[in-house]
């Protein structure tokens, strides 16, 4: 059974339904509807208290709770990659496709991390090109806020 997890933070001028099981993430998404409801079960209350203190600006990873996203080999290869990069640091493109054995798939990648079903968990945010950040779906905006709260400095780019 999914359930659903809506989370808003004060610090953050965006939303998320979290979508879970009783033991895993499976997908999530920025949203500006926030339906009400509590979380309830252990696990929710983890996801939830994770995204509170994440959000607060506290250096805790929400790329260490349970998940089990959904993806061809070559994107699950790609996620485990980028779940290694360390909150506050960044990783180019090329060097995930590196370090995932295909030297010249920086650009599958990219469309790898488009097609993220649990951002922030996944860290794709984390994901930058060579010289500039990148693309982020839904919206630029969104990664530059996620790594401006883990206190990567965006002047390089």
């Amino acid at each position: 059974m999914i359930n659903r997890v809506v989370f808003r933070h004060g610090k953050s001028p965006y939303g998320l339904i979290i979508e879970l099981t009783d033991d895993f993430i499976t997908s999530i998404r920025f949203t500006d509807e926030l339906p009400s409801g509590e979380p309830v079960t252990k696990f929710e209350r983890k996801v939830f208290k994770t995204f509170t203190d994440y959000f607060s600006g506290k250096p805790v990873d929400p790329s260490t709770l349970p998940s089990k996203p959904e993806g061809t080999p070559f994107q699950r290869r790609v996620w485990k990659a980028v779940g290694k990069i360390p909150y506050g640091e960044t990783r180019s493109y090329g060097e995930i496709a590196l370090e995932i054995g295909s030297e010249k798939a920086a650009r599958a990648v990219g469309m790898a991390m488009k097609t993220n079903p649990i951002p922030i968990v996944i860290p794709c945010h984390r994901v930058v090109g060579k010289w500039s950040l990148g693309g982020y779906s839904p919206d630029i905006s969104i990664k530059k806020f996620l790594l401006e709260l883990e206190g990567v400095d965006l002047r390089r780019f």
